[in-house]
């Protein structure tokens, strides 16, 4: 059975590869299969998480990570930078667990509000994270923060028309 734990130094180095085998499920949607190809975060990235942010990953049984979510607390709220889990592991509920131990570690540390943004019009995305409790903000709802990680996904090539931010309260 796959376990949650903390991310250590020592698997950064692995991480990159499990978002570039994640973002495999872009090349088939012809206008974002770009995506697959695009940078993932560095291991120098992730080693940041760890020193200043939240990072855990889900492991197999030999204690390999198959899957990682790396986030960080912005004020009253903890951010979701990146949820990723290997192409051949993906619906398996492995990316679940990993955002119910974020969840639940926003909860435990008292933040208001775990938010993300991510596709609005992609299963795996906006829906999946309906599911979980996640509310889809009009752009009026936006706070700065927010709409300035929008304003640099796009910026960056994310289609903002397809874009959302979202928000899970937890007060």
């Amino acid at each position: 059975m796959p376990l949650i734990r903390p991310t250590r130094k020592d698997d950064a180095a692995l991480l990159p590869a499990i978002e570039r085998s994640s973002g495999e499920v872009f090349r088939a949607i012809p206008e974002l299969a770009w995506i697959a190809d695009d940078d993932v975060q560095s291991a120098e990235a992730h080693r940041e998480f760890l020193r200043s942010g939240l990072s855990v990953v889900v492991v197999d049984a030999a204690d390999r990570p198959i899957g990682f979510l790396c986030a960080n607390v912005a004020g009253d709220a903890m951010h979701i930078w990146q949820l990723a889990v290997e192409a051949e592991r993906q619906g398996q509920g492995l990316g679940r667990m990993l955002m119910l131990a974020a969840i639940t570690h926003a909860r435990v540390t008292s933040l208001a509000a775990v938010t993300l943004t991510t596709f609005r019009d992609l299963a795996w995305n906006e829906h999946f994270y309906r599911k979980l409790g996640f509310v889809t903000l009009d752009t009026s709802a936006l706070d700065t923060r927010l709409a300035q990680i929008l304003a640099n996904e796009a910026a960056h090539g994310l289609p903002p028309e397809r874009r959302c931010a979202m928000r899970l309260s937890l007060r």
